[in-house]
């Protein structure tokens, strides 16, 4: 690389965004930030500010703005304040990479105008391409965007690919460690509570995402996602249960070949290589080494136990605005667990009452995906207390 890849990341305080930091720390040589952003944390985001040294820093909570702000001018690094700032923001000359790593629905409106502007994306939030998968491939395809994957199982399969896209894909298998419940039956989960579902057996993630693996609607939502990364259907995409995370993904040709895509369960790995593409760099991190695995194992995934998965293919099939309604239940169930409110089991109840209910629409355009997330973000709440 003939000079540092500027790098803005979104959502820096969090798991995604903080490993980012550590891979960019780890090649500083390569790699600079031009960017970052954060909601809440803003402690976290000024210790960033101060050791990456950013040329700008947009917080979306509006309320924690004068906080950040009387501390970086005297930094000479540049402050804004919301959603709307953060999207004009992504734009500017001053970034070759936008990593989008906000949690949920709340990245589409920056991973939006990150392409809009022309800007190479590594995605790390995979409710942007579930809400609005289709809006998100068309507008990346006519500005000439490439979408790198950060998610594991994604990143395995766009390994197996390089080389390969002459070649139709009869299938992929995207991984799933089991989570936390693997193994579980539908009374046992009634009875789960917040920290059994937070503990998860091989991953460091943020909350939101590690319940969503506990569910399984992470894999659910992984298979929607894929199915706008790679241009495959429903019926392309296969789950299996592999509780050593070591297989991140496969790909199946026509001839029936396979690949897969190995490694230990860490995150940055494929973070370093949505970074670094299409190149790798030479790490010291700890390696695979299978005297240390005397057995991978696989089984099919359990769609009866676990409803989310099968939610989401339910959803995939009719398309539209479905996993859009279905990524707005999810969020508002699980931040209801999280809270205290309703059971682990409720989680994938109010997500499935939202999906029979919600007005079903073809070819939504972004607004109207927007209304739909409103509403049915209504329809879950009402729905708590039932």
């Amino acid at each position: 690389m003939s000079k540092k890849k500027r790098i803005a990341v979104l959502g820096s305080t969090g798991s995604i965004g903080t490993q980012v930091l550590e891979v960019i720390a780890a090649h500083s040589d390569i790699f600079e930030v031009s960017l970052l952003s954060a909601h809440d944390n803003y402690e976290l985001l000024l210790e960033q500010s101060k050791k990456f040294s950013p040329n700008t820093v947009v917080i979306t909570n509006e309320d924690n703005y004068k906080r950040v702000e009387d501390i970086l001018w005297k930094d000479d690094i540049k402050c804004f304040a919301g959603h709307k700032a953060l999207a004009d923001c992504v734009q500017m000359d001053e970034i070759d990479l936008v990593v989008a790593a906000i949690v949920g629905y709340a990245g589409l409106d920056s991973t939006l105008a990150a392409i809009d502007a022309g800007k190479n994306v590594a995605l790390a939030n995979k409710e942007t391409l579930v809400v609005a998968g289709e809006i998100i491939t068309k507008a990346a395809l006519k500005k000439g965007v490439n979408i790198y994957p950060v998610d594991s199982e994604h990143s395995a399969i766009f390994q197996c690919l390089m080389g390969e896209f002459q070649n139709k894909i009869e299938k992929v298998i995207l991984t799933a460690s089991g989570g936390p419940f693997r193994g579980y039956t539908k009374s046992q989960l009634e009875e789960v509570t917040i920290k059994d579902a937070l503990n998860h057996p091989n991953w460091t993630m943020g909350d939101k995402i590690t319940i969503d693996s506990a569910s399984m609607m992470n894999k659910g939502l992984e298979v929607i996602e894929a199915k706008w990364l790679f241009d495959l259907k429903p019926d392309q995409i296969e789950v299996i249960v592999h509780p050593e995370s070591i297989v991140h993904s496969l790909v199946q040709f026509e001839d029936g070949s396979m690949k897969a895509q190995m490694g230990l369960p860490d995150m940055k790995l494929p973070i370093q290589f949505a970074l670094s593409y299409p190149e790798r760099l030479k790490t010291d991190w700890p390696r695979f080494d299978f005297k240390n695995f005397a057995t991978l194992n696989f089984e099919p995934a359990n769609f009866e136990v676990f409803d989310n998965l099968k939610l989401a293919y339910d959803a995939l099939e009719i398309g539209g605005n479905a996993c859009a309604a279905v990524n707005a239940a999810n969020e508002v169930s699980v931040q209801a667990f999280l809270d205290g409110k309703i059971s682990f089991i409720r989680i994938a109840e109010i997500n499935r009452a939202v999906f029979n209910q919600f007005e079903k629409l073809k070819s939504p355009s972004i607004e109207q995906l927007i209304e739909t997330d409103s509403k049915c973000r209504q329809l879950a709440n009402a729905l708590l207390s039932q």
